[in-house]
């Protein structure tokens, strides 16, 4: 047994293979999976576990070199955008429409589903290098 780190197996899967560059999503209730997008699906209950938290622990286990959001976030959702800003201070954050956003998708390795349940609670993460 895993005695640090994700201990669910899955997600633990998902960024040991990762490429740099590669992309991996940490998605709302709501957000659509695209078809052949691995789906990591975490949620319980309306807000179980929360955007915040999922956010969090994949970003203590993984290299990130930027994050996307949809520009909708500013205004719909002010707490997660200002939690992004906070924990990425050193990152690029790019946005995009949130139909772009959901076209982006099509590209990641996983999307990982939380119980989240406010509107435009999704990020893209990129992943990059250790060196």
């Amino acid at each position: 047994m895993k005695r640090n780190g994700i201990i669910n197996s899955h997600i633990a899967k998902v960024l040991t293979d990762l490429g740099h560059t590669d992309y991996i999503v940490i998605a709302d209730v709501g957000l659509p999976i695209p078809e052949g997008v691995r789906r990591i699906d975490l949620s319980l209950k309306l807000g179980v576990p929360s955007f915040k938290d999922v956010v969090d622990v994949v970003a203590d286990d993984m290299v990130i070199e930027k994050v996307f959001l949809a520009h909708e976030i500013i205004a719909a959702n002010q707490p997660s955008f200002m939690y992004i800003k906070q924990k990425f201070s050193d990152v690029t954050i790019d946005y995009l429409s949130h139909e772009e956003f959901k076209q982006l998708t099509k590209q990641a390795k996983a999307v990982i589903r939380t119980g989240e349940a406010t509107p435009y609670a999704n990020c893209i993460l990129q992943a990059g290098v250790i060196f």
